[in-house]
């Protein structure tokens, strides 16, 4: 499987070549050349599959020989070591909590295969790389944890000020060693544009030997489709039932990735694509034009992103049709007084405790109105208590703490939002 770049599909580059650049030099993003349709005994047998084996046989069609089986097979066992399960909420609404990895967020399966494929790869080299990630919460405390330590690899965190919540800063700043948190006087946005004007300068990208953590690497997003397989293994296939996804969507990643599978040949039947005050893709789906803002903070903050990088996937995905683009996926937004109710009035009537993003996912099940003979899924993407204040609030209970904080740790360095200056920092690392 070779990879192309969204903006010339002309050129081609192994799926090491990919991950290790993280971004193509032209700007675009790295895409497989084609999406392989899984064979019938696949699905047939794929409820007795556990989800690593899922993982192995969905990500070698797209790392083929790069990977021997034996390593891959152990590469995506050490990734995806840690439960995903599907929970019954309502008669026909069902949570996939992604949150059971080790920082308690849906990222962490796409941080540890890459952590691990960039490991696995460096071996037989002798460079040294620089991961740079921005995040708006969730992606930074994933690759903190998955990068820590790891030899020959340094590890750039850009988050904005005052826009992610205490627990998912202490994640990312409280470990030190090959993790460097920057704290960016700015918004999400601002990081990802540092981000990418840092690997668009091709002489300090070469210098530095920089590779992207966040979803515009190809390896953080195709493990991301392992858990729509997943999740589908854990409900028997009926014939003639329809199957609704309901993603939170901030970058769209993991929407790209629900995308990806479902043209493997998982039968979904429609993808909703649900976000906060954000609309900016919600807002196409309905109008067919993309206009990109600067974004807004809200109470599901990884979800505050005002051009997502991930759009340009789907619109490859959709060979730029507007029209095909709207028949696969139905586009929702909601603000944080419509998130706050959907948590309270969860908890009331179902017992169940949503975080903030899982919130609106929920919201646009209902919103959508599944018909008769359907099963809606919603991605409940991060712990509860990551978001504690918010929830606790809501549902007038204590959520018991997922892991203490320690105020005293702090590692991160405050930056101004400015160019220069972040790359005068990379180059005296």
């Amino acid at each position: 499987m070779k990879f192309y770049s969204t903006n010339n599909k002309e050129h081609l580059v192994s799926f090491q070549e990919a991950i290790f650049k993280g971004l193509p030099d032209d700007n675009g993003l790295f895409m497989p050349e084609y999406i392989p349709l899984l064979p019938p005994s696949f699905f047939e047998t794929l409820p007795q599959l556990t989800l690593p084996e899922i993982g192995f046989h969905v990500l070698k069609q797209f790392i083929g020989d790069e990977v021997s089986e034996p390593d891959l097979q152990k590469l995506i066992h050490d990734s995806l070591n840690f439960e995903i399960p599907l929970i019954q909420v309502s008669e026909s609404i069902y949570s996939l909590e992604l949150f059971h990895g080790p920082t308690y967020a849906f990222k962490d399966v796409g941080a540890r295969f890459l952590a691990r494929s960039l490991s696995h790869f460096i071996k037989s080299t002798n460079k040294k790389l620089t991961v740079l990630v921005a995040t708006s919460g969730d992606t930074g405390s994933a690759v903190a944890q998955g990068f820590y330590d790891v030899a020959n690899i340094d590890v750039i965190i850009l988050y904005p000020k005052n826009g992610i919540s205490e627990f998912q800063k202490y994640q990312m700043t409280s470990l030190g060693k090959n993790i460097t948190a920057l704290e960016v006087d700015g918004v999400f946005d601002d990081c990802q544009k540092l981000v990418k004007q840092a690997f668009l300068d091709k002489d300090l990208s070469s210098a530095k030997n920089l590779t992207s953590a966040n979803s515009i690497n190809i390896a953080r997003l195709l493990p991301q489709s392992v858990y729509y397989f997943h999740a589908l293994a854990q409900i028997p296939l009926k014939e003639g039932m329809e199957y609704t996804l309901s993603v939170p969507s901030g970058n769209y990643g993991n929407l790209t990735a629900g995308l990806i599978a479902k043209r493997m040949g998982l039968p979904i039947h429609q993808f909703l694509a649900c976000s906060n005050s954000n609309d900016t893709v919600p807002s196409y789906l309905l109008t067919s034009e993309y206009k990109p803002k600067p974004s807004v903070k809200t109470i599901s903050n990884a979800m505050d992103v005002g051009d997502p990088s991930n759009f340009y996937r789907m619109l490859d995905l959709f060979d730029n049709s507007h029209s095909e683009m709207k028949q696969a996926i139905t586009g929702f937004s909601f603000t944080d007084e419509e998130t706050r109710t959907t948590i309270e009035a969860v908890h009331q009537d179902h017992k169940y405790t949503l975080d903030p993003h899982g919130a609106v996912a929920f919201r646009g099940l209902e919103s959508f109105k599944l018909p008769e003979k359907s099963i809606g899924i919603f991605l409940e993407t991060a712990h509860p208590y990551k978001f504690k204040d918010t929830v606790e609030s809501e549902i007038e209970q204590t959520i018991e703490p997922v892991e203490e904080i320690s105020s005293e740790i702090d590692y991160s360095i405050a930056f101004k939002n400015d160019f220069e200056a972040f790359k005068d920092f990379l180059v005296e690392m």
